[in-house]
């Protein structure tokens, strides 16, 4: 039933000169589920969750957030989080301050900044590396400052391109495992791009498969 979809794509359509990233694509995702878009390279993955942030326009087709029309909402006013597959995050910045810059632009209380960035950092194992530069950091534990600095403003939608991709396979195993156990605090809806049969077999309550043509074979 439509009424339970949270997010929702409506006959998108989306082309680059003679490239269709998204062909007439339609899909929705319940309120507090992680789905994932699994396809080759190329196949519109990224395309659909640039476009459900509000980081790409459809050519044609709606998109829908907790029943509204989002067409035409800025990405700032989503209430989304995004996770790229190379982290962004601010070398010249601090892990607090990279995880704290949204509460930061929001101009909420210091005390309040100081409250949930402690908390999250703990809940991440980052509090031992409060004051070090993203450089200072493994893989690993850049891609959980990404996470966090996406989650602190309680985003109702998490989108995630990627995220373990340049990690190697052990890591990948146990990030994927908190990441599953983050979900399931957080109540959030996930939306989670990958190539990686493993991956999405493993986090996802729900896959849509993508073929190389920008259209979903099978959800």
């Amino acid at each position: 039933r439509a009424a339970d979809m949270y997010v929702e794509m409506k006959d998108i359509c989306k082309q680059y000169g003679s490239f269709k990233a998204s062909d007439h694509v339609s899909f929705g995702i319940e309120k507090g589920k992680l789905v994932a878009l699994l396809g080759p390279s190329g196949s519109g993955k990224t395309t659909l969750l640039r476009m459900i942030a509000g980081l790409e326009a459809p050519d044609s087709g709606d998109i829908f957030i907790n029943g509204q029309c989002v067409n035409d909402l800025p990405a700032s006013k989503r209430g989304i989080g995004f996770v790229f597959q190379n982290y962004a995050l601010f070398p010249h910045l601090s892990v607090f301050d990279n995880v704290a810059y949204s509460l930061t632009i929001q101009k909420k209380s210091k005390e309040e900044i100081i409250y949930k960035v402690q908390k999250i950092l703990k809940a991440f194992h980052l509090e031992d590396h409060v004051y070090k530069k993203p450089s200072q950091l493994s893989g690993g534990q850049q891609q959980r400052v990404a996470i966090a600095r996406a989650i602190i403003s309680e985003p109702e939608v998490l989108l995630l391109d990627e995220p373990l991709a340049a990690l190697d396979f052990k890591l990948r195993e146990k990030l994927l495992i908190e990441l599953i156990d983050l979900q399931d605090k957080l109540l959030t809806t996930f939306v989670y791009v990958t190539h990686d049969q493993f991956e999405a077999l493993t986090v996802a309550d729900h896959m849509a498969i993508m073929n190389p043509y920008g259209k979903i074979a099978q959800i």
